[in-house]
């Protein structure tokens, strides 16, 4: 390397380290430790492998290692960090900026109220209140402003209430200090008045009501400003809860008993999808694969288009399909058989029409995977077996389904990983219900986990986001744990199959 090109690496390295440790900085101002501790090791392995000339491989694989921990690890990380906080709508804030906030809060003192007119002169808009008081004309905008207040002569004309309307936030911003007294702020549409902190900040950092004299202290358990009669001033502030997230998931009734019935019909859900969409692909995969068949490229075609289609219009359809007092499914039942099912509304029609939905949807994945691996398998087995005189089911049983299901099973399991997360689904055709009679915490009986975890984060539940996350976190264990034993109870079976 020569010198110039040596010089120009130092200065990048030089310049990149800078602009670097400004960033984490940054981050780091905002309140995002977590995230500036990671970009402070991302960079710095960024900045080693790309400079040091013994890392010449690690240079092709730091951008995939950098995206999983930033996109992959982070969030996990994140959202286990969340699970063991009270993190939630009536806690969102720091500390500090909940104090803040609580002392910013204002209230006007009685009597003192004053009415105003504004009028437009050439030099700008010019305040006049009641009892003969007038400002300069000021040039109003969305920076504070002070006026002082004279004796002026009544205006000569007024802006109307529209006018007046359309100059409020820039009225919110100015303070009015008259000859004598307190400053003046605006009070309302027509008055301008002394506006004084609701609270006073003691020195154990209580705050203490102005109007009603009661004190108000920081409670590190529940995160809010308390009373010693248990009243609390909004917002709230976040603090560490330990595991109470967990305790509250599996010791309370209330959510103990929704939880468990939530994750068994979860499993049962993507177990059943699985099974069903498998058994139902690898049969049209077989009779597909027969040459005899004719026309086999038309069913082919014809088989995959649910796949085809987005998935989210597809459910929306079914969801018209079954409506039980219009759709046509109900129509052809009735008119058979003379029944109307409410699908909707019965908790085991609402499972069955989920698995329903979720099989058509799923099916021509399947089918295409088994017709792949079928079309591996070598034609002389099925030669020499029709030479022996074995029938379709003993070439299915003896030599398809043998060949086919050590490949198929990794698929199989990341199926069962995608539809025990089935949000979309459940979301657009049910939305979880029919709700759950038997509990005081919403939760539907078509709900899988994830779905009941979003409802209690984002609806009925009051945005209770640390609880969400500490479901979250479970739900993770909980699959990964599955993955990892049927994986494990593959790996016994490939180990059986050898000797």
């Amino acid at each position: 390397m020569t010198m110039g090109r040596r010089w120009t690496s130092t200065a990048t390295a030089a310049l990149s380290v800078v602009l670097i440790l400004a960033a984490v900085l940054q981050v780091h101002a905002v309140g995002q430790t977590l995230l500036a501790v990671l970009l402070l090791a991302c960079s710095g392995l960024a900045v080693w492998a790309y400079t040091s000339p013994r890392t010449h491989a690690l240079r092709y694989l730091l951008p995939g290692i950098g995206a999983a921990l930033v996109f992959v690890i982070f969030p996990m990380l994140y959202t286990v960090g969340i699970g063991f906080t009270n993190y939630s709508s009536s806690n969102l804030l720091e500390f500090e900026r909940a104090r803040q906030v609580l002392q910013e809060s204002a209230v006007l003192e009685p009597g003192s109220q004053r009415g105003f007119t504004l009028e437009r002169r050439s030099g700008g808009v010019r305040v006049h209140l009641d009892g003969g008081l007038a400002t300069a004309p000021l040039t109003l905008g969305d920076q504070p402003l002070t006026a002082a207040l004279q004796p002026g002569d009544p205006p000569a004309a007024t802006l109307s209430m529209a006018e007046r309307v359309a100059l409020l936030p820039a009225l919110r911003q100015l303070t009015l200090q008259p000859p004598e007294g307190p400053p003046l702020r605006l009070a309302s549409l027509r008055s301008f008045g002394h506006v004084q902190p609701l609270y006073d900040a003691g020195a154990d950092g209580s705050l203490t009501d102005r109007v009603t004299g009661i004190a108000y202290r920081p409670d590190d358990n529940t995160g809010f400003f308390t009373s010693t009669d248990g009243d609390r001033l909004q917002p709230g502030y976040r603090v560490g809860v330990g595991l109470a997230h967990y305790a509250t998931v599996f010791s309370e009734g209330r959510f103990r008993e929704p939880f468990l019935g939530v994750l068994i019909w979860t499993v049962l859900f993507s177990a059943g999808t699985v099974l069903i969409a498998g058994a139902l692909g690898l049969l049209l995969a077989v009779l597909l694969n027969w040459e005899a068949l004719p026309f086999r490229g038309a069913y082919r075609l014809v088989l995959f288009l649910p796949y085809a289609v987005p998935g989210f219009i597809s459910i929306l359809i079914f969801k018209g399909l079954f409506n039980q007092n219009l759709g046509e499914i109900n129509f052809i039942l009735d008119g058979l058989f003379g029944v109307r099912p409410a699908w909707f509304s019965d908790p085991a029609l609402a499972r069955t029409m989920l698995l329903i939905v979720n099989v058509w949807l799923g099916f021509p994945y399947m089918m295409v995977l088994c017709s792949g691996l079928i079309k591996a398998i070598p034609a002389d087995l099925y030669e020499a077996s029709a030479v022996s005189g074995a029938g379709p089911w003993v070439n299915f049983s003896r030599i398809t389904a043998p060949l086919i299901v050590k490949p198929l099973t990794p698929l199989l399991i990341a199926a069962f990983a995608f539809n025990f997360n089935n949000f979309v689904l459940v979301s657009l055709l049910t939305g979880g219900r029919p709700d759950r009679l038997d509990t005081t915490l919403p939760a539907g009986t078509t709900d899988i986990l994830v779905s009941y975890t979003w409802r209690i984060a984002f609806q009925d539940s009051g945005q209770q986001f640390g609880l969400a996350a500490a479901i979250s976190t479970v739900i993770f264990l909980i699959v990964a744990a599955i993955t990892l034993l049927q994986m494990r109870f593959t790996r016994v079976a490939d180990e059986a199959g050898r000797r």
